[in-house]
């Protein structure tokens, strides 16, 4: 049953790498076709934050390739250089999608105030829920396992996993925004559009695969629980 689990992770991590290769084509392909409006991802920030009334978050620059990301805990929207500066596409795509995400906080979206709540939770089930496992399957080199250590680890997995599920409608609602705005403020023509939808597609089967990944992953640990219980 655990050689399950190594094929489970296996299939998924491939999967992982063709999306995230997949993603990381878009965002250049895109990169390399400018938009008609002219304007910089930090612009195109900053006119949807005031578009949707938002006037206490700060649009910056952070380091790293596609590190873009909406901080609620200091409203800030932070963008990686090629984005932050970036004249095209891709730029105005996800300088709009992390925008989206300062709008649900503004509006208290109920899924991403779900999400925050779950955080605290996630930073220790993240930590521990594969230690305890482990443990429980009795794969640390001494002892045959015990299933109620392993059933701890399996609920901490699930608060995991529930992350993963709810971070689904956050993400896809967050570019929902970002594209309904980018069509209505005319910062992207039609066929800017669909490159800018397709490139958000992408970005997002990176959070489908991930959280596919994490429900699978917990129903063969729920199927390894059930026959180890039925043995005892």
């Amino acid at each position: 049953m655990t050689s399950g689990i190594l094929l489970v992770s296996v299939v998924f991590m491939v999967i992982g790498m063709l999306v995230q290769f997949r993603l990381t084509a878009a965002f250049k392909k895109y990169s390399q076709v400018l938009t008609s409006s002219g304007l910089s991802g930090r612009e195109v920030a900053e006119k949807m934050l005031r578009d949707n009334n938002i006037h206490d978050v700060q649009v910056v620059s952070v380091a790293g390739f596609l590190s873009d990301h909406y901080n609620p805990l200091n409203k800030t929207v932070n963008l990686s250089p090629d984005v932050f500066e970036g004249r095209n596409i891709s730029a105005a795509a996800v300088a709009a999608h992390e925008c989206g995400h300062a709008v649900q906080h503004a509006t208290a979206y109920s899924m991403l105030m779900l999400r925050s709540r779950l955080v605290p939770a996630v930073k220790i089930s993240s930590t521990l829920s594969q230690w305890v496992i482990i443990a429980g399957l009795g794969m640390l080199g001494f002892g045959g396992g015990n299933t109620t250590v392993l059933l701890v680890g399996i609920i901490l997995f699930a608060v995991t996993t529930l992350f993963s599920l709810v971070t689904l409608p956050v993400e896809f609602d967050a570019s929902a925004r970002a594209l309904k705005w980018l069509g209505t403020a005319r910062i992207t023509t039609a066929p800017e559009h669909a490159g800018a939808k397709d490139a958000l597609k992408w970005a997002a089967l990176t959070y489908v695969v991930a959280a596919l990944s994490s429900v699978a992953m917990l129903l063969q640990y729920i199927m390894i629980f059930a026959s180890r219980s039925r043995e005892n």
